[in-house]
């Protein structure tokens, strides 16, 4: 199949650090080509990619403060569907603006929601559902007025993650620096366990970072480390004691965890969104509810075994298995053959 594959242009593809939505797009891009397609990745003209590469930013908008957002947004979407006929379908990973040019090509949309960032923008996912076959991240990220033509949980290469068989007993956050990534509940569950926590990823709420976390750094074992590359992390995951995902809201999918499982480190988790999807509890670590259920967890980690972390995501979270879904679907949409039930 001739495959267009838009993404993100807030980082590169792959990113270098932080950027959840340009690496799968990237994963899936790659994933394609491998597969035999002829894939063109729409990405930012830093990105790598073994296929084409059609670019109209020339860097990440969140990297580089020059490139205007909305200017090459426009730019960037325009330029995939103004091609549109050189495809026989375009896979959007960008989130809801490309909906709104279904309707001027003959070409199979299918959109991965990559989660809600507000309800704000449901009217354009309402208005636009008879022309793009969406696919869900995660079964808890359905919205109940939309259909979805299938379900497809992200994938990694596992080959890009050491598995370590040990840790080196510290508990590390790894994520966005935000309230609803719950950075000082990780702090706070690091002090009262009595073990050093190491902070890593982008800081994207200043003022909290300032106030709930910068305070704790350089006490009771907390360091912060910044934003990291892919050795970094699969160092920070590989050595890590267990992996603190204390979120706030109802996460469609966590990236992070699967990585950390990959590396052989077990995650506590709250039960919210598409954890208990990701975490296995009791298994491959533990879904909590509060703090103190958060604790208790992590005195039970040591008894869970880092192997049958590596295999849950040898199982269920290979990038293998998510392109193989993606191309049945996509084989499928531009045969028009009908797709999972809509509901």
């Amino acid at each position: 199949m001739r495959i267009a594959v838009l993404a993100s242009i807030a980082h590169r593809a792959p990113p270098r650090g932080y950027g959840p939505w340009e690496q799968v797009a990237s994963t899936l891009a790659e994933g394609l080509v491998a597969l035999g397609h002829d894939v063109t990745l729409f990405a930012t003209a830093d990105s790598a990619t073994s296929g084409r590469l059609h670019a109209e930013a020339p860097r990440g908008y969140e990297e580089d403060p020059s490139v205007d957002a909305k200017v090459y947004e426009g730019l960037h979407i325009a330029a995939a569907f103004e091609r549109a006929d050189s495809f026989d379908v375009i896979s959007n990973q960008f989130d809801f603006l490309p909906l709104t040019y279904s309707r001027l090509v003959d070409i199979p949309l299918v959109t991965t929601v990559h989660g809600f960032s507000s309800e704000r923008i449901l009217p354009v996912y309402r208005r636009y559902d008879a022309t793009s076959h969406y696919v869900a991240i995660s079964g808890s990220d359905r919205h109940p007025d939309l259909g979805y033509a299938a379900t497809i949980h992200h994938g990694i290469d596992p080959a890009q993650f050491t598995f370590r068989p040990d840790s080196q007993g510290y508990l590390l956050f790894l994520g966005r620096i935000h309230p609803d990534k719950g950075t000082h509940l990780a702090v706070e569950v690091a002090r009262r366990a009595g073990l050093p926590l190491r902070i890593a990823g982008i800081v994207q709420d200043d003022a909290y970072f300032t106030e709930r976390v910068l305070p704790h750094v350089g006490h009771d074992g907390v360091t912060y480390e910044g934003p990291v590359g892919p050795a970094e992390r699969d160092a920070l995951l590989g050595g890590a004691l267990a992996l603190l995902h204390l979120i706030g809201f109802a996460e469609p999918f966590g990236l992070s965890v699967v990585e950390s499982l990959a590396t052989g480190t077990p995650v506590v988790a709250f039960a919210l969104g598409s954890m208990p999807e990701l975490v296995r509890h009791g298994t491959t670590g533990f879904l909590v509810d509060d703090v103190e259920e958060a604790v208790a967890a992590v005195a039970q980690v040591p008894h869970l075994s880092r192997a049958a972390c590596r295999a849950d995501v040898e199982e269920r979270f290979t990038a293998r298995r998510m392109v193989a879904e993606y191309a049945a679907l996509f084989a499928d949409v531009a045969a028009g053959r009908s797709v999972a039930a809509r509901s």
